[in-house]
C-alpha cells in the first residue's frame, strides 16, 4: 500500500460548469468516480474509499451537483443529466486524467450510465449500484410516474412539484432521514406502499418510526443530516424536476445500449428491483457488456452502506477483471 493510499481521505474544490464541485479523494492509480443518490452526499461511500485505495485505485467521491459543498443553481434546468455529465468531466481534468471508471448509486446510478452513454471516450467502464439502467426513450416521464399512483401518488411525482417536499422535510430534517433511510433498509427494503402518499398526506406517514437502520449511526446520521440542514433540500429535489428535460435532451440516444463492460450490484429487498424489474431482464440487450452481476439477499436500497465490505469486494474484483483500455494510460501507474 502506498503512503498516499494509507493517508485517508482529502478533501477538495475543483471548478465545474455550474462552479464548483466538492469532492473527496483517497489513493493514487486509476480513477474511480463514484457519484452518490438521493438524499445522501460524499458521504455514502465513505466505507468504499479506502478499500480502493488499497487495492490500488484513486478514488473519488463527489457532492452531486446541489448537493453537500458543490454548487447549488437555482434553475431546474440546471440539473439535467447532461449538466451532471458535464460535471462529472470535470472533475476528471481537474484531476489531470483524460478518462475514468464511473460508478454510481441510485441517482448516481443514472448518471453514470448517462455519462458512459454519451462520453464513452471518457468513461469507459460503468458500475451501478440499486438501480439498472433503462435506455432513454418511451413516454414522457411525468406521464409514465403520473400514471402510476391509481389513487394515491408515487413519491416521484410527490418530489416533482416546487416546494412541496421541502414543506414536508425542512421543518425536521433529522427525524424526515431517519424515516426514508429506514423505509428503503432491510428489513424493510422500500416495501411499496413507502413509495406512494395518500392524498392529502405526507411521505413520512408511512415511514417506520422511532428506529435508524443497522448501517446508521447517530453519528452518521449527523453528517448526512447536517448537511441538508445548511443547505435545503431543493438542490437534491430538482434532480426529480428536470427528468423530462432528461427525456428531450437524449432523444437522440432513444433505445440505445451502454457497451462498456458495466457492473450491476443491488439488494433483493430493493423495490427498484420491483418497479424496475423489466430493465434488469432486458440486461442482455441493453448492458451487452455486463461482467459481473449480483444481488444482496436480505439487503435493502442503500446497498453500499448495508453491505459496504461485500461491496467494497465487489467492486474490487470487477475492477480487477476490467481490460486494460478501461482505465486509458492509468492501469500501469
Amino acid at each position: 500500500m502506498s503512503q498516499k493510499s494509507a493517508a485517508g481521505p482529502t478533501h477538495r474544490l475543483v471548478r465545474s460548469p455550474a462552479g464548483r464541485v466538492h469532492l473527496v479523494e483517497q489513493g493514487e492509480g486509476p480513477l474511480v468516480l463514484l457519484l452518490h443518490g438521493f438524499p445522501e452526499s460524499w458521504y455514502a461511500w465513505r466505507h468504499q474509499l479506502p478499500v480502493l485505495a488499497a487495492a490500488g485505485y484513486r478514488a473519488v467521491a463527489v457532492d452531486v451537483r446541489g448537493y453537500g459543498r458543490s454548487s447549488r443553481p437555482a434553475a431546474v434546468a440546471d440539473y439535467r443529466m447532461l449538466a451532471l455529465v458535464d460535471d462529472g468531466v470535470a472533475v476528471v481534468e481537474a484531476l489531470g486524467e483524460e478518462s475514468a471508471v464511473v460508478v454510481g448509486h441510485d441517482w448516481g446510478a443514472s448518471i453514470a450510465a448517462v455519462s458512459a452513454l454519451v462520453r464513452p471516450d471518457v468513461f469507459r467502464a460503468v458500475g451501478l449500484l440499486s438501480v439498472p439502467y433503462t435506455p432513454p426513450g418511451g413516454p414522457r416521464p411525468t406521464e409514465v410516474f403520473g400514471a402510476m399512483g391509481g389513487d394515491e401518488e408515487f413519491y416521484v411525482s410527490y418530489f416533482q412539484e416546487p416546494g412541496r417536499a421541502e414543506a414536508e422535510i425542512e421543518p425536521d430534517v433529522r427525524g424526515w432521514l431517519t424515516g426514508f433511510y429506514a423505509a428503503l433498509s432491510a428489513p424493510a427494503g422500500g416495501r411499496a406502499d413507502s413509495s406512494f402518499v395518500a392524498r392529502g398526506g405526507s411521505m413520512r406517514d408511512r415511514f417506520p418510526v422511532g428506529r435508524l437502520p443497522q448501517w446508521l449511526s447517530e453519528a452518521d446520521l449527523d453528517v448526512l443530516a447536517g448537511e441538508f440542514e445548511r443547505t435545503g433540500m431543493t438542490g437534491a429535489l430538482n434532480r426529480y424536476r428536470a427528468m423530462d428535460r432528461d427525456w428531450a435532451d437524449l432523444a437522440d440516444f432513444a433505445g440505445a445500449a451502454l457497451t462498456q463492460p458495466s457492473l450491476f450490484l443491488a439488494g433483493g429487498l430493493d423495490a427498484s428491483l420491483t418497479w424496475l424489474a423489466d430493465a434488469v431482464e432486458a440486461f442482455p440487450v441493453t448492458l451487452p457488456g455486463l461482467t459481473s452481476h449480483h444481488i444482496l439477499e436480505g439487503c435493502g436500497h442503500f446497498v453500499q452502506q448495508e453491505r459496504p465490505a461485500e461491496t467494497g469486494r465487489l467492486l474490487v474484483e470487477w475492477l480487477a477483471g476490467l481490460p486494460a483500455w478501461a482505465f486509458g494510460s492509468r492501469r500501469e501507474r
